[in-house]
């Protein structure tokens, strides 16, 4: 098995518009049972550096039917993964190694979609910390340079304290 590079790149104002575009093909497929898609995760922050992946959260009435759409969503090139490490989630990823979108599917309701939103949201209202994580993935991405759950790890304590403050952010706002 080949092993994927990480590299992570300065934004860049494409990102926006492949989300527009899989966006767009996405509710045509879901449209029955979708409730709202967001451009999530660091390619959704202007001005960070991020694995060029655009991340897409698609929230959904009922989670249980996801899984009769794996042909047509197969037809846009995505490999469905099932929960993929989080309960309740259906994921799909396109591009193998060269991985170019990632989706994650919740149910309406989901406390991942909030904790989502809310950092998503948070980090682009604070600049010095939104670089603070471009240069903390920037340095996670020289290091593990060929270890992406090693490069996660090392994100995840910023990420909590992010989410912890995001949500006292949220409440003030």
């Amino acid at each position: 098995m080949v092993k994927r590079e990480i590299n992570v790149e300065p934004y860049n104002k494409k990102w926006k518009v492949k989300f527009k575009n899989e966006k767009s093909k996405l509710e045509k497929i879901f449209n029955d049972i979708l409730v709202k898609i967001y451009h999530i995760g660091s390619t959704a922050i202007p001005n960070i550096k991020a694995k060029p992946v655009i991340d897409i959260m698609v929230v959904v009435e009922d989670i249980d039917k996801v899984d009769n759409y794996n042909d047509r969503i197969k037809s846009l090139g995505y490999e469905p993964k099932g929960e993929f490490g989080i309960k309740n989630r259906r994921f799909f990823q396109k591009g193998g190694n060269n991985r170019t979108h990632h989706i994650h599917i919740f149910q309406q309701g989901d406390k991942e979609i909030k904790r989502h939103i809310n950092f998503r949201d948070y980090i682009k209202s604070h600049p010095k910390e939104a670089q603070k994580y471009s240069q903390l993935k920037e340095i996670l991405a020289d290091k593990y340079s060929q270890d992406i759950n090693k490069y996660n790890k090392g994100k995840n304590d910023f990420i909590a304290e992010i989410d912890s403050k995001a949500v006292e952010w949220k409440k003030n706002n």
